[in-house]
């Protein structure tokens, strides 16, 4: 796949070009984008930008990240903080994604959702009050592994490091991550799966297909 040279900003007005006229699969549903990236391509600074480039035009959207959406550290952590195999299959909550982020957006939904709703500092809920989107607000959901859960997304971004650059830009505490992303890309391909592509193995010169 050939990948185009672009800058952050140029990428986020590209992305906000194409979400500000779309609508969702489903008419009356709320465009659903998700933003795919090991924490150490940082998929939420992207749609951070791509939140305010939609400002600009008019287009309502709401932030969220996954990490909002852990399971309590009892169960999180039941085989221990560095089992790679409960990162992958079971540190988030995709029950409550489905129903607190996810169905209300369907369409004939409320669009009523909840940002996050656990803190993982705390061990405790957040309890953060619900958001009420309008119509046609678009939803810009971002964290790791997010390709494998089949979440009803509009469009799909998956940010690419290399395994090399992987294992540079992951701090070396949180190295015990990296065979979870090895069998994420074995067994999901999000290279291949997801709408945009968008290697970042240099963060400060992105390369994208779209």
């Amino acid at each position: 796949m050939r990948l185009e040279a672009i800058t952050w900003d140029r990428l986020a007005e590209q992305l906000a070009d194409r979400l500000a006229g779309a609508a969702p699969a489903d008419a009356g549903a709320w465009p659903r984008v998700g933003f795919d990236g090991a924490p150490a391509a940082r998929p939420g600074d992207l749609a951070m930008r791509v939140g305010e480039a939609l400002k600009v035009r008019g287009r309502p959207s709401v932030v969220i990240g996954t990490e909002g959406f852990l399971r309590p550290a009892s169960l999180r952590l039941e085989h221990g903080r560095r089992d790679a195999e409960s990162y992958y299959g079971g540190w988030f909550d995709t029950g409550a994604l489905w129903r607190e982020v996810f169905a209300p957006l369907d369409a004939g939904g409320s669009g009523r959702i909840l940002p996050d709703l656990w803190d993982p500092a705390t061990d405790r809920a957040t309890r953060s009050p619900y958001v009420q989107l309008p119509p046609g607000a678009v939803l810009l959901l971002h964290g790791p592994l997010l390709l494998r859960h089949w979440f009803p997304f509009d469009l799909t971004v998956h940010l690419l490091l290399s395994p090399g650059a992987l294992r540079r830009r992951t701090a070396e505490t949180e190295h015990w991550t990296l065979p979870a992303f090895e069998r994420y890309e074995a067994e999901t391909d999000p290279s291949g799966t997801a709408d945009v592509l968008v290697r970042v193995d240099d963060p400060r010169h992105p390369a994208w297909s779209g």
